[in-house]
């Protein structure tokens, strides 16, 4: 049985979502793999409640690097960054990871 996520992070997949929607107006919106996903042209990211972290996806590991490069203690996965509970977000850092990820094709 699905649980709910915790307020701390239901409020934190929130954010992810109305960082991602205020920069891209025009990125359609669907469940994929039970997920939301954002879909600009080609490119498409996705985020996710997980245990302990929310989780955005982008299936490349090139889109998240330069995040990787300047926040090198962040968890994350071969395309997907991993926010534990207690992590800072870098927003502005996240928005080259948007802007790589919409502008490719996955």
């Amino acid at each position: 049985m699905h649980q709910p996520a915790p307020p701390q992070r239901s409020e934190r997949l929130q954010s992810l979502h109305h960082f991602i929607v205020e920069r891209y107006p025009r990125a359609q919106l669907s469940l994929k793999y039970k997920m939301p996903t954002y879909e600009v042209d080609k490119g498409w990211v996705a985020i996710a409640n997980q245990k302990n972290y929310v989780s955005l996806y982008t299936c490349a590991r090139e889109h998240i690097q330069p995040y990787i490069d300047s926040h090198p203690k962040v968890k994350c996965g071969t395309g997907c960054l991993n926010f534990r509970d207690g992590d800072e977000i870098a927003w502005a850092d996240l928005e080259p990871v948007l802007a790589s990820a919409f502008s490719k094709g996955h």
